[in-house]
């Protein structure tokens, strides 16, 4: 097994928003395989929190436990355009603290 030149990003958005990141990991060269681009898997889930004193939030009250429907996507990215990646998913995402897994891949 040898480390992999791709890392698996995951975040979660807003379902109505869930475009708008995809569009924007394409275009910041994410979500590539091969000869493929706009390759991507998503699914439904619920996200709560609750906004604390000094956020800014984009859904929601501070102090109120908030729920949304939001959407997971996952994508593959190459390492030599993570950073670019990760940037273009802060500056479209409509929360100020979206959570962004970058997942470590291996190759068999």
């Amino acid at each position: 097994m040898r480390d992999s030149k791709f890392f698996k990003i995951k975040v979660t958005v807003p379902v109505e928003k869930a475009d708008d990141i995809r569009r924007a990991i394409n275009e910041a060269g994410g979500s590539r395989q091969g000869n493929y681009d706009c390759a991507s898997s998503s699914y439904k889930t619920t996200g709560r929190f609750r906004p604390l004193q000094g956020a800014r939030p984009a859904i929601g009250k501070v102090g109120e436990i908030e729920k949304v429907e939001e959407e997971t996507i996952e994508c593959l990215c190459h390492k030599d355009k993570l950073k670019d990646v990760i940037k273009a998913i802060k500056e479209t995402h409509p929360y100020e603290e979206p959570a962004i897994d970058i997942i470590k891949r291996y190759e068999i």
